[in-house]
């Protein structure tokens, strides 16, 4: 029998591909960091031998979560400013404490909050947008977490990520030329917005994505203030204002696109852009639903995102598919929406793929990284169990989650973390929260 590093056992396997048939009695075989194998208990046990079984018994096995956009370090500023407009919320909440705080040492330190809140909720990759991302990647390496991170870029200067606007495309390049090709960090270029990015921005970070063969990662049709300010300069909504410049295609993934025409939902099909779909995040800034089961028809490639916490206010992926699939079937009157299935897909296989990550992660099959999640059946909540996948959807809580691995290391062990000193990073989030609340 091949000897391999871990064999993991538990009630239930969903690997995400195929016909996303449930496995009875499945496991999860695998070696250095890599899935050697996935079956049933039985199969496995017959082909592999290993010093390290796991045997989670009633739990499920599936792939980690994707969180396919947030602004990580952002969680310090949670609960900051709540129930207010988005604009109000951004540029006279955010956008001044972001001014007055934001540095190196914020987000090496927020980013081990935000991992660790995604963590232990089952979330093991994330596609962030924000600065100082060397720091971001230093601290992913470190804790083992996978991520793609979006070096922002805007129009006008800002502290000192950037004298100039062209500063940002330097740092860009930087982040890149340092980290493309880490096992766990992917670089990425990102573009804040069509209202903060120019034409020329956006068809610049397009030639430098390209150049390095990285993804594109923007906000998109957020508000309907975007839409008006688009409509305005440009004369065009967003979605045909940015295929107008040939900033679209599949390498694109493109956040909220909740104010969309039937003939823009058409254009990010035919493009194959990615579309995150932070539906928490939009309803409490009240900036409106996204069409998802429209975008879905059409063939949109979407996912879950949780946006930043400071907007969510956490950044469980849970908490999105449960709130999706709810909120879509009352808007639309049709309980046959976003099922429980479609929910899932999103959360895994589809959120990897639309990050330029398919290859690598969101499903549980031979070669793929082993990025996986074990959660516990045994809570009175998730009791009975009739159908997996809508326990998931509907019933599941991150607290359910038990052991997470991510590139075939264990991060979250029976509920402890093994990278991270958890008391530690609360301490540090308390001392900045004790600045920031005496200034």
């Amino acid at each position: 029998m091949q000897k391999v590093d871990y064999i993991i056992k538990a009630d239930y396997l969903l690997t995400m591909e195929g016909d996303l048939s449930v496995i009875r009695h499945g496991a999860v075989a695998v070696t250095g960091s890599t899935i050697t194998d996935a079956g049933t208990s039985q199969d496995i046990s017959g082909k592999y031998t290993s010093d390290n079984i796991i045997d989670s018994g009633n739990s499920v096995i599936f792939p980690g979560f994707i969180n396919t956009h947030t602004h990580a370090a952002m969680v310090y500023f949670r609960g900051i400013a709540d129930d207010l407009p988005l604009q109000v919320w951004l540029e006279q909440h955010i956008w001044p404490n972001e001014m007055k705080w934001l540095s190196s040492d914020f987000v090496a330190d927020a980013i081990e909050l935000a991992c660790l809140e995604m963590l232990k909720a089952g979330v093991t990759t994330y596609s962030d947008m924000y600065f100082y991302q060397n720091i971001s990647a230093k601290q992913l390496d470190k804790i083992g977490m996978r991520g793609v991170l979006g070096s922002g870029i805007i129009d006008f200067p800002w502290k000192d990520v950037a004298q100039t606007p062209d500063d940002y495309f330097v740092n860009c390049e930087g982040l890149i030329n340092t980290w493309k090709g880490n096992e766990l960090v992917t670089p990425c270029v990102a573009p804040h917005a069509t209202f903060t990015c120019s034409p020329d921005k956006y068809i610049r970070a397009k030639e430098l994505a390209e150049k390095y063969d990285v993804p594109l990662h923007t906000h998109l049709a957020e508000t309907q203030f975007e839409v008006a300010e688009c409509m305005k300069r440009y004369g065009k909504p967003p979605v045909e204002h940015l295929d107008s410049i040939g900033f679209l295609s599949e390498r694109v993934s493109a956040a909220h696109c909740v104010w969309l025409t039937d003939k823009e939902i058409d254009i990010l099909a035919q493009k194959k852009v990615g579309v995150a779909h932070c539906i928490e995040s939009n309803l409490k800034l009240a900036s409106g639903i996204a069409p998802l089961p429209k975008m879905l028809k059409a063939g949109v490639r979407a996912a879950f995102g949780t946006d930043g916490a400071a907007s969510n206010n956490d950044l469980s992926i849970l908490g999105e598919m449960s709130t999706a699939a709810k909120v879509h079937k009352g808007v639309s009157l049709d309980a046959t929406v976003v099922d429980s299935k479609t929910a899932m897909l999103m959360a895994t296989r589809t959120g990897a793929e639309i990050i330029g990550l398919g290859d690598k992660t969101g499903s549980i099959r031979p070669g793929k990284k082993a990025d996986l999640v074990i959660a516990n059946l045994n809570k009175p909540h998730l009791t009975p169990l009739y159908d997996i996948y809508s326990h998931i959807t509907y019933c599941m809580r991150p607290g359910d989650v038990e052991t997470v691995m991510v590139n075939g290391k264990i991060l979250i062990d029976k509920g402890r973390t093994t990278t991270l000193d958890q008391a530690d990073v609360i301490a540090k989030a308390k001392a900045w929260q004790n600045k920031i609340q005496s200034r």
